[in-house]
């Protein structure tokens, strides 16, 4: 059995290995899409809303609603893209750890 120090030692390894992967979620990029790729969103795998693309067709005052139904379905897309490949990158970090079963990281 393991000492309670190195029980400590390797859950500040992990803590710094996580700190470590959530820093490079920022730089994976994801596209969400809604209404055929008339609507775009980009955002990185943390979250972050990176760019916007709207066709000029849907800049039109009668297609205000519809617009915004579009805007918000991309973001959502993109959110949904961005936790799947959060999880992902997570996922490989936690691979090789001796963790119990159903334990999730992070805390």
């Amino acid at each position: 059995m393991k000492s309670l120090e190195d029980i400590m030692a390797m859950a500040q390894n992990v803590q710094a290995e996580l700190a470590k992967a959530q820093d490079g979620l920022d730089q994976i990029e994801v596209e969400g899409a809604s209404g055929g790729g008339m609507v775009k969103v980009k955002a990185s795998a943390k979250g972050r809303i990176i760019g916007i693309d709207i066709d000029p067709s849907l800049l039109q005052p009668s297609e205000k609603q519809m617009l915004e139904d579009l805007i918000v379905a991309a973001f959502n897309d993109a959110r949904g893209k961005a936790d799947a490949a959060s999880n992902a990158e997570m996922a490989k970090m936690t691979q090789g750890l001796p963790l119990p079963p159903g334990f999730k990281l992070p805390f």
